[in-house]
């Protein structure tokens, strides 16, 4: 290949953004692995990989220790700093290109997650940040997630100004913190060959022998099945522990909202407060001077208003934004999950009359 063919591949000046996120199968495995492992605690670990024209290749990973304190935090330093040169001398590449979260039920927005993150994007400008989910994929689906922060959400976190003005300049809600990457989960070359040699002939014929026999013994029961078999799974009309514990999440979320909104109430109240008593000292101020000049007396001095009467700041609204998108989250769980249950508890109803 071409130097500038390469060049423009790999994208050496970091002009192409990043459109989609690309798995190793091994390193989902690794991730599925250390974060199931540890559940219910939450843990993290590097990813490593290469920008290829817009896809970020993630090809290897390694977990991180916890970290608790500043001793643990320079520890965990040193030790992501030893992994990445020894992959260097094995020869497995040591770019790193983000980090992963375990999480349950989705409980991931919080300061801590938004703080790691906007450190790497601000370190590295093409990173990702994978969660894994690891009540959800319990239940049979596997739940990955390739998350970035928005560039106006870089942009006000980098300020740290997070006022009710900033956003509405901004445009930002809940809904742009993050913006979502597809992935796509790949098996390298060598793997595919190792899969195509363990199905050799004699597993063949061992398999095909099997599934004659048992095709043999089972041949009365297969007859008897018909495409309008009746499956009496399909009616069982109880919710699912993981809908429940989902809405005492949100129960959880929206207490913590609640309370996000009345220290937003208590700052306005605040500010009412000073400006009438700033009104009041001005018309008062006023009146005096009126009084002075018709007993034909000096007015007052001019004085600063503004620094008799300061304002209260106004409190950061991050916190507001990350709880309502953590509400926005577990509600979308739920409705993922208790739509066809709610389907059937409406149909049943529907028979009962």
């Amino acid at each position: 290949m071409p130097a500038e063919n390469l060049s423009a591949a790999l994208d050496i000046e970091g002009v192409v953004p990043i459109t989609s996120v690309q798995l190793d199968a091994m390193v989902v495995l690794k991730i599925v692995k250390h974060c199931r492992e540890s559940a219910p605690s939450t843990v993290t670990g590097q990813l490593m990989g290469l920008d290829v024209n817009g896809v970020l290749e993630v090809t290897h990973s390694f977990p991180m220790p916890k970290t608790q304190d500043s001793e643990d935090y320079e520890a965990g330093s040193q030790y992501q700093l030893q992994m990445m040169r020894c992959l260097r001398e094995v020869n497995v590449d040591d770019n790193s290109v983000g980090w992963y979260q375990s999480t349950n039920l989705g409980n991931f927005m919080n300061q801590s997650l938004i703080e790691h993150q906007f450190e790497f994007q601000q370190a590295l400008s093409k990173s990702v940040l994978i969660i894994h989910d690891v009540a959800r994929s319990s239940m049979g689906n596997l739940n990955l997630r390739a998350l970035r922060l928005t560039p106006a959400f870089m942009k006000l976190y980098k300020e740290k100004k997070f006022t009710s003005e900033t956003l509405a300049q901004s445009k930002l809600s809940f809904s742009n913190i993050f913006e979502e990457l597809p992935i796509t989960i790949r098996n390298s070359a060598l793997l595919n060959a190792l899969l195509f040699e363990l199905e050799s002939d004699e597993s063949l014929e061992a398999t095909a022998s099997h599934l004659t026999t048992y095709n043999a013994a089972n041949s009365q029961q297969q007859q008897r099945k018909t495409a309008l078999s009746t499956n009496f799974d399909m009616l069982d009309l109880s919710m699912d522990p993981y809908i429940e514990r989902n809405l005492e999440q949100v129960m959880d979320s929206i207490d913590d909202h609640t309370q996000e909104q009345g220290n937003y109430a208590y700052w306005q109240r605040s500010v009412e407060r000073e400006n009438k008593k700033k009104a009041a000292y001005l018309a008062n101020r006023k009146a005096e001077n009126a009084r002075r000049q018709q007993a034909g007396q000096q007015p007052l001095p001019n004085e600063d208003v503004d620094s008799l009467f300061k304002l209260p700041a106004e409190p950061s609204r991050l916190d507001h934004l990350l709880i309502t998108g953590q509400i926005d989250n577990y509600c979308k769980q739920i409705n993922a999950f208790a739509g066809p249950t709610l389907s059937k508890l409406f149909a049943v109803g529907e028979l009962q009359k």
